[in-house]
C-alpha cells in the first residue's frame, strides 16, 4: 500500500477470512474501516451499490493490484458498480495522475489505455508526469497531440480532478489502492490482494443486508 508521502501505510488490519466456511463476521477496525460521513456515490448509479477504488499510476502495488481488480470488475453482479478515482494527496503530487486519468476518460480513450498507462510507468520506466513525456507517449499511442493538450487543460477535466481531490480528502485515505463500498466501508486486510477482493465482495453482501442505499 502506498502512502501520501511514499511510506508504505499500515493501514490494513488482519484478515481473519474463512474462504468456503460460510458467514464471515465482519469487524470494523479489522476487516473494514467506516467511512463518517460517508462518501457521495455516483448519482448515474444510485439503485446500485457502489465500490470504488482510489489509486495513484505512480504506485507500485496500484499495479500490482490491477490486474487482480479488473478480472473482479469484469464479474460484477447486476445490483453492483464500479468506478476508479485517481487519488489526490495533500501535497498535489499526484495531480498529473488524474489529470492523465480524466483526459483519456474524456477523449473516450480509457479503457484502452488504462493498462497502458501503467505499463509505460512500472514496465518502461517512462515519466509520464513530464509533459514532453507525456506528449511523446501520447502521440506513439496514434493520439493527436494537440486534441490531447485541448482536452488535458480543459474546464471539464479540471472540474474533475477537482472533484477526485475532494473525495481523497472526505475518504480519509492513508495510502493507495484503497478499495471502498458505497462510500460506508473501506475494505482492509494485510493478506494478499485477492482477499482484499474477497473481503470487498463480503462488504458488498454487508451494504445488501442494510438494504442497498443509505
Amino acid at each position: 500500500m502506498r502512502a501520501w508521502r511514499g511510506i508504505p501505510a499500515a493501514v490494513l488490519a488482519t484478515l481473519c477470512l474463512a474462504f468456503g466456511a460460510g458467514a464471515v463476521e465482519l469487524k470494523p477496525d479489522r476487516d473494514f474501516r467506516v467511512i463518517n460521513p460517508p462518501l457521495a456515490t455516483d448519482t448515474n448509479n444510485t439503485n446500485k451499490i457502489e465500490v470504488t477504488e482510489f489509486f495513484w499510476y505512480g504506485c507500485p502495488h496500484c499495479f500490482d493490484f490491477e490486474p487482480v481488480l479488473a478480472a473482479w470488475a469484469k464479474k460484477l453482479p447486476a445490483d453492483v458498480s464500479f468506478r476508479r478515482v485517481p487519488a489526490i494527496g495533500p501535497n498535489n503530487k499526484w495531480t498529473p495522475g488524474a489529470r492523465l486519468y480524466y483526459t483519456l476518460e474524456a477523449m473516450n480513450l480509457l479503457e484502452k489505455l488504462h493498462a497502458d498507462v501503467f505499463a509505460a510507468i512500472h514496465v518502461d520506466r517512462q515519466r509520464l508526469d513530464d509533459e514532453k513525456i507525456l506528449l511523446e507517449w501520447v502521440a506513439k499511442k496514434g493520439i493527436e497531440p494537440k486534441k490531447f493538450g485541448e482536452t488535458w487543460s480543459s474546464p471539464g477535466v479540471q472540474s474533475r480532478v477537482q472533484q477526485a481531490r475532494e473525495l481523497s480528502q472526505s475518504a480519509g485515505l492513508s495510502g493507495v489502492p484503497a478499495v471502498v463500498v458505497q462510500g460506508r466501508y473501506q475494505a482492509m486486510t494485510q493478506g494478499s490482494y485477492e482477499e482484499l477482493v474477497a473481503m470487498v465482495d463480503a462488504l458488498v453482501a454487508r451494504v445488501r443486508a442494510e438494504g442497498g442505499k443509505r
